[in-house]
């Protein structure tokens, strides 16, 4: 069972690589004649004559001096503007000697027009923060680490390729997101437990709180009066030309996606308990084991809950910050449209949690409790057991 888990694992990490090499070189191809660059690149001088301050930010135009730093250009020197809205959460001022991402339309080659300034640069070190975190994972988790960032990439590549662009095909979002839960839960679940009844109890649970979670979405969400434009860049993408998309089934979907990933971690970490418990104790009954899981699982839920609504809280935080700066009542806190989704996000998150641990338990102790397969023995391999021995001639 150990090399088949270990296959699995190999096998999941060399389709992820493979298929991610496939579809970022697919993203990657340029027409011959006339191509869009998004090329990093060093500020050399900034013109800020065309910038009006309005107090703490700016609107107009920045004008700069860039040198470009990556191929196909790669030391050219292009002129980029950049464009302020008054907006705090997306401007950004540069100074001299600050890293960007500029936009370059070129022909043939050579650079025709003035470039755009987009973000600065961050890229180089959010590889540097996830090489950290892959390192500590492997580092403390060994194998099971590799499994973890094999199915951490998977799930990047399916929610990336295969769910986004079906959500903005006019696929019914919560369908879709059923699907793609499932998918997701087996290759994140059998990847770091194997195909082992360990791993088939967690998956079984993680899916009993999805379909309870999909089902008081449903309902509770026509009660909630929820349209579903309380979601950053909502309204921005449906005046980006997504007007037919359905709006509210994508706001119940990310309630259903928020809410798998602690459905998933509740319902492996009792399966994972009860499996260490059945191992150290053999002799140990149906009953007893699963009387067991319910205690863990009533544990992990105590804290579990806490951290969903802290979690979302600090999303929030500025905003919870404002109502208090204004003494704003309890009461129209709670029935504003933007608090009363983050509620229902948790609530529906909680209960899923509260349903996928005693339904993970008793599968647990059934299937842990079911008796090892065992196959027809071969010819000329029994070997015989001296009597007083105390062993057991079918081991």
């Amino acid at each position: 069972m150990k090399k088949t888990t270990k296959c699995m694992a190999g096998a999941i990490f060399i389709l992820t690589l493979v298929g991610g090499l496939f579809l970022w070189t697919g993203q990657e191809e340029k027409p011959p004649d006339r191509s869009v660059y998004e090329i990093p690149g060093t500020v050399i001088s900034v013109d800020n004559t065309r910038l009006q301050g309005t107090g703490l930010t700016a609107l107009g135009v920045q004008f700069l001096e860039v040198v470009l730093t990556g191929d196909p250009f790669k030391g050219t020197m292009v002129s980029a503007d950049n464009h302020m809205m008054g907006q705090w959460d997306l401007d950004e001022v540069y100074v001299k000697g600050d890293h960007i991402l500029v936009a370059v339309q070129a022909r043939a080659g050579k650079v025709i027009s003035r470039a755009k300034a987009i973000n600065t640069y961050r890229q180089n070190w959010e590889l540097i923060l996830f090489g950290l975190f892959a390192l500590l994972l492997v580092a403390y988790a060994g194998v099971i680490g590799l499994k973890a960032l094999a199915s951490f990439l998977a799930v990047l590549l399916i929610l990336w390729f295969f769910f986004l662009p079906g959500l903005l095909s006019g696929t019914p979002p919560l369908l879709l997101s059923f699907r793609v839960l499932v998918l997701l839960s087996a290759v994140i679940v059998f990847s770091v437990a194997g195909l082992t009844r360990k791993g088939l109890a967690a998956f079984l649970g993680t899916l009993s709180g999805l379909l309870v979670t999909l089902g008081l979405t449903s309902f509770f969400g026509s009660m909630f009066e929820l349209g579903g434009m309380t979601a950053p860049f909502a309204s921005t993408l449906v005046l980006t030309g997504h007007f037919r998309l359905d709006m509210q089934g994508i706001f119940y979907s990310a309630v259903l996606l928020g809410a798998s990933g602690a459905a998933m971690d509740i319902a492996m970490d009792i399966s994972a308990s009860m499996d260490e418990i059945k191992a150290k104790r053999p002799d140990m009954g149906m009953g007893e084991l699963v009387r067991s899981g319910l205690t863990i699982g009533r544990t992990v839920i105590g804290t579990m809950t806490t951290t969903l609504l802290l979690a979302y809280s600090g999303g929030y935080l500025t905003m919870l910050m404002l109502f208090v700066s204004q003494e704003t009542s309890f009461t129209r806190i709670i029935n504003m449209k933007l608090v009363a989704a983050e509620i229902f996000r948790v609530l529906m998150g909680s209960i899923g949690l509260v349903m996928v641990a005693p339904v993970t338990a008793l599968l647990a102790g059934f299937l842990l409790c079911l008796p090892k397969f065992r196959g027809k023995p071969k010819p000329g391999l029994n070997i015989p057991v001296k009597s007083g021995s105390g062993g057991d001639a079918s081991e």
